[in-house]
C-alpha cells in the first residue's frame, strides 16, 4: 500500500476575515475532493485569515500513480484559485 500526501501553501492577500477564508477553503476542498477522489483538509494556520495550508492524501498500489494524483491536484488548486501558490510538498510513503 502506497500513501501519497501533499501540503499546499497559499496566500490570499485580499481576504480580511476568517469567514472569507472559510468560503475559499470550502470551495477548493470540495472541488479537489470531487475531481481527484482524495482526502482534503485545511491543516495549518487555521486562525490566520490570509494564509491557507491545505493537506491532501491518497492511497494507491503504485507510487507513480499516487505521485501523479497529488501533483495533478496541486496543479488544479494553483489554476483554480486566485490565491498565490507559495510552496507545496509531496511525500510518497
Amino acid at each position: 500500500m502506497i500513501i501519497g500526501t501533499g501540503k499546499v501553501y497559499l496566500h490570499a492577500n485580499w481576504v480580511h476575515s476568517l469567514k472569507e477564508k472559510r468560503m475559499i477553503v470550502k470551495s477548493i476542498t470540495a472541488k479537489v475532493s470531487n475531481k481527484f477522489n482524495v482526502s482534503v483538509a485545511e491543516v495549518e494556520d487555521l486562525d490566520l485569515h490570509q494564509s491557507i495550508v491545505i493537506g491532501l492524501a491518497c492511497v494507491s498500489n503504485d507510487s507513480k500513480v499516487a505521485n501523479s494524483v497529488i501533483q495533478n491536484a496541486v496543479n488544479f488548486i494553483e489554476s483554480n484559485t486566485e490565491a498565490e501558490l507559495l510552496d507545496y510538498q509531496i511525500e510518497i510513503l
